[in-house]
């Protein structure tokens, strides 16, 4: 199991849909997927339709008083497993603050569940902040998927991720941890700003930067709020398309752990 953090301590730059989209066409591509939803806000729990309370998350895990497996639930899509959220998560990062332990405890958990083979990837979608949530994403993933506006703030924001990413590794709390990709959000290709932003990028990450960019679209705005992924919500339309295209662009930077399901 490859553990994946969708992070960008940015609010607004398409981390919780990119996380969300791109979980359910690795699933529809037929890769098992387990989504963990760590964001206190809960967007991709709402945003799959899941109404849950406090007990349903990662909380009385992360304070040992759970075992992670036992939070597993289906999301009522096929091969697609979710660990869902809760406003009342914001509150483990106070009590995880006083654990000399709390960069690794997320770490540990997801280590327990590798050797079960039950899932080939699991995406973690993190809060938009620096706080003991996402550093614990950090602290606990293989790589890091970077979603990135097509906006000229968004590359002072990808300095201070990738600074972040620096000190993690450093600390010694996940020394291997890697920049796996940065995907392009909310690009407009009629304007020269969104296509200068993704140049400049590529400068800098030429090969981590994926080729495959999400456009700004009113169908990928709006899936969440009927409770869908854009393959349910419009699953001809060009957000789709590309989320299929990500999908598959990633499938072939890690060699495809399991069987893969003709592109659409």
């Amino acid at each position: 199991m490859k553990v994946v953090a969708v992070a960008n301590q940015k609010g607004g730059v398409g981390k919780t849909t990119t996380a969300m989209n791109l979980s359910a066409a690795l699933a529809i591509r037929g890769q098992r997927v387990l989504l963990i939803d760590l964001d206190p806000q809960a967007n991709t729990t709402s945003g799959l339709g899941l109404d849950v309370d406090g007990e349903a998350t990662v909380y009385p895990a992360l304070l040992g008083q759970a075992n992670v497996r036992d939070k597993i639930m289906a999301s009522g899509r096929e091969n697609l497993s979710v660990i869902p959220s809760h406003m009342d998560l914001a509150g483990v990062e106070i009590e995880l603050a006083r654990g000399d332990d709390h960069l690794v405890r997320l770490r540990t958990h997801l280590q327990g569940l590798k050797p079960n083979d039950l899932f080939d990837y699991c995406l973690l979608d993190t809060p938009p902040s620096l706080g003991v949530l996402m550093t614990s994403a950090l602290a606990a993933a293989d790589e890091i998927l970077i979603p990135l506006q097509c906006e000229w703030f968004g590359l002072e924001g990808l300095a201070k991720i990738v600074h972040v990413i620096d000190q993690i590794r450093e600390s010694g709390a996940n020394p291997d941890l890697t920049l796996e990709g940065i995907v392009m959000t909310m690009f407009d290709g009629r304007t020269n700003l969104a296509k200068q932003v993704v140049d400049e990028v590529g400068n800098y990450f030429p090969d981590q930067l994926y080729r495959t960019v999400i456009p700004r679209t009113i169908r990928i705005g709006e899936a969440p709020s009927h409770a869908k992924t854009i393959f349910e919500h419009d699953p001809e339309g060009i957000g789709a398309r590309a989320y299929y295209g990500l999908a598959d662009e990633f499938l072939t930077r890690h060699a495809a752990v399991g069987p893969v399901l003709a592109s659409n």
